[in-house]
């Protein structure tokens, strides 16, 4: 997504996370939000799993940002297919391509999950944000994100040369002409291929 506005803190009568690592320290913190996420990939063996490659511009939040946040809010989406997938068919403990995009070398840098049910983007009212809608109001907020919880970095950048000579990735929308959003499916076996690549030399 478009991401200069990751890391935002917010007050508490904003409808969204603040840092709550900070505030609850680090203990209460996992007990709260990874110990429920560790429990719901628990649930995903009954359902099918989902994955999702998810844009961010490393200028703004990258790879590095995640795994020294662990989790943030994927705020900053204006795209209604982008927001309706987040808010309609993301699940807790999905499986999240981290994907650097608009960048002088695109691709995957890290492994990721769903960590929350979508909830209001909390940029949509904050009226300094680039990502401010006037339109929007509490109680009818148009726009949704979800948390994302770090996974792992992966070793090395698997690059988006690579991921368009690989067969998984040969039907991805992210190889679409022309396709800008920044939140798309993904596959079992193109989350498979990523890892592949990566432990290739």
């Amino acid at each position: 997504p478009d991401s200069r506005f990751f890391g935002q803190r917010f007050n508490q009568r904003s409808l969204c996370p603040f840092d709550v690592r900070a505030r609850e320290g680090p203990r209460l913190w996992e007990r709260r939000h990874l110990m429920p996420l560790a429990a719901s990939r628990a649930r995903t063996y009954n359902r099918t799993m989902r994955y999702w490659l998810m844009k961010t511009e490393p200028d703004g939040f990258s790879i590095d940002d995640l795994v020294r946040r662990k989790l943030e809010p994927w705020t900053g989406v204006r795209n209604y297919t982008a927001r309706n997938t987040m808010r309609d068919l993301m699940q807790v403990g999905d499986g999240v391509l981290f994907y650097h995009s608009s960048c002088p070398e695109p691709g995957v840098a890290g492994l990721a999950r769903v960590a929350s049910a979508p909830f209001p983007d909390p940029t949509q009212f904050v009226r300094k944000s680039p990502y401010y809608d006037a339109r929007s109001t509490r109680a009818e907020p148009r726009w949704q994100c979800v948390e994302v919880a770090i996974e792992r970095k992966l070793a090395k950048l698997v690059p988006l040369e690579a991921l368009r000579g690989s067969p998984a990735w040969a039907s991805s929308l992210l190889l679409a002409r022309g396709n800008r959003l920044s939140v798309l499916p993904a596959t079992q076996a193109q989350w498979d291929a990523v890892i592949e690549m990566e432990e290739s030399t």
